[in-house]
């Protein structure tokens, strides 16, 4: 890669599915009220967004039947390449009949605001139960991601191209929120040829530091890429996390070799297969590496710690075009007096410093610090008082 390149996007091409003539963006929202309305889902919504902006390239609209069944058979798009989340968008029976294959529908926003057009190229039964067994390995409706799939969405799939006029996801952190295509032009400015990218959806402690600086010795930057989709109603809210990475960034990194951009994407909970999603989504943002750690997107106990690692033997990471970097769990270790973590540190389980979210909860709950082996205390005092304030007092 010469220095003034980044990687190329997944599939070689970053699709742009936005509108950007005003006129025609007005002419479209016009004709979208004549239209049949498909109400998209929340996390729905997210995934169109992604669609318009190239982070789910190469896909340039919601999968038809023969790219849905490719890839709950074999996790991987017609073509070849691995790909391990069907992104489809979901319509009853009694719809479905309404609209027909080759009808033009208006895609609507949760709150009911349309923003897209689709041309309807393919309209399909999912085989529901063979997608969640692939996807999050479980049928059991206790598991997010498969409740939504079986519970909240209708019974036949659309699939077709789209048109987006309208941004998809309202924005709430416009310094941080950037496209694809901005977040690779910036790393061209600043000369960064490899990025390390960090998927989280709760506060950076003190291990995750820990995993983001070894990567960054390797590499020119570090893109932090907090999803601020859906996550599930007891993770962190979006903008006490987002104020938590400001701080510990302003305190405790390099500026020139940081860059926080949210990712506006929902979690599915599927553990491995939502790792492999990620390092895909990471590439078409620019980023060359990506760091995957202990029950990386995991939910409860449906997953194996370290389930996201072994699932690499099962793609040509070649194919996926981006390095996964993986990370055994990480601690404070008293006796070794820093971070460490399995392959690292020799001492005994009574030496480390591990706190459960629970127990972090009730600290944080009761005004108390947790130790600084754990977190940084700018991050602390930013948790207790989110936690003060949802308790009201």
């Amino acid at each position: 890669m010469k220095a003034q390149e980044t990687i190329a996007p997944y599939g070689g091409r970053l699709i742009n599915r936005f509108v950007e003539d005003a006129d025609e963006r007005r002419r479209l929202s016009a004709r979208a009220r004549e239209l049949e309305p498909v109400r998209l889902l929340s996390w729905q919504v997210s995934d169109l967004e992604l669609i318009a902006t190239g982070g789910f390239s190469p896909l340039e609209g919601f999968m038809d039947g023969e790219t849905y069944r490719s890839v709950v058979a074999s996790s991987r798009l017609p073509g070849g390449l691995p790909w391990t989340i069907p992104i489809t968008v979901a319509v009853t029976s009694a719809q479905a009949e309404r609209i027909g294959r080759g009808a033009e529908v208006a895609l609507v926003r949760d709150d009911g605001v349309p923003v897209a057009l689709m041309n309807v190229e393919d309209v399909y039964k999912p085989d529901k139960p063979a997608e969640v067994r692939k996807v999050f390995r479980t049928d059991d409706r206790a598991h997010p991601g498969v409740a939504r799939v079986l519970d909240e969405a209708g019974d036949v799939y659309l699939g077709g191209t789209v048109r987006v006029f309208e941004r998809p996801m309202r924005v709430q952190f416009p310094a941080h929120h950037r496209d694809p295509a901005e977040v690779r032009r910036l790393f061209t400015e600043m000369g960064w040829r490899t990025v390390v990218a960090f998927q989280t959806r709760n506060p950076i402690h003190r291990a995750h530091e820990y995993l983001q600086k070894c990567a960054l010795e390797m590499v020119d930057g570090l893109l932090i890429h907090p999803i601020v989709g859906d996550t599930k109603s007891d993770d962190i809210p979006a903008d006490v996390r987002m104020n938590c990475y400001e701080a510990l960034i302003d305190g405790y990194y390099p500026k020139n070799r940081v860059l926080l951009t949210v990712l506006p994407m929902a979690m599915r909970y599927a553990g491995p297969m939502e790792a492999i999603h990620h390092c895909i989504v990471r590439r078409n943002y620019g980023a060359t590496h990506f760091i995957v750690g202990r029950d990386h997107a995991g939910v409860g106990s449906y997953y194996g710690s370290f389930d996201a690692h072994t699932i690499f033997d099962e793609f040509d990471v070649a194919a996926l075009g981006i390095t996964p970097i993986f990370f055994d769990h990480a601690f404070y270790c008293r006796r070794c007096g820093s971070m460490a973590s399995g392959k690292t540190c020799p001492h005994a389980a009574a030496d480390h410093v591990i706190l459960s979210g629970t127990r972090v909860r009730e600290m944080l709950s009761n005004g108390q610090e947790p130790p600084s082996e754990f977190t940084r205390a700018e991050v602390a005092a930013i948790l207790i008082e989110a936690y003060r304030g949802a308790k009201g007092t």
